[in-house]
């Protein structure tokens, strides 16, 4: 890893099991109290959720050396790559890359480990992994 730091790396971790712990769709009719119905829809995941569309913008503000390394981690964390291969799933990355990157990744529901398994073979932690 050379253009990411693992602190951007920690902080989509945290953000994407951030939105990972959320619910599925909300009751279409939650009956109940008035004054809390709303309650529950507070850990769903909503077309325009707060947590993915600031993921988003973090990746969108990434120069595209950082989002090819993101990328990579992913492979790396996946299994698809080994360290070995490293400069193999940065060019893999490099020849993906395109606007549509950053909503692929985000599309990954297990981003959050792949890249937490990267970063240990890196011998890198978030502190708290």
């Amino acid at each position: 890893m050379q253009a990411i730091s693992s602190e951007k790396i920690c902080y989509v971790i945290v953000k994407a099991r951030e939105f990972d712990a959320k619910e599925g769709a909300p009751y279409e009719n939650p009956g109940g109290n008035a004054t809390d119905d709303g309650d529950h829809q507070i850990l769903s995941e909503q077309p325009d959720d707060s947590v993915y569309e600031e993921l988003l913008s973090f990746f969108e503000s990434m120069s595209q050396e950082e989002i090819c390394e993101m990328h990579a981690m992913v492979m790396l964390g996946r299994g698809d790559v080994d360290m070995d291969n490293w400069e193999d799933a940065m060019q893999n990355a490099r020849d993906d890359l395109d606007e549509n990157t950053p909503h692929l990744l985000l599309q990954n529901p297990l981003i959050s480990d792949h890249l937490a398994d990267a970063l240990n073979q890196f011998g890198l932690s978030c502190g708290g992994d």
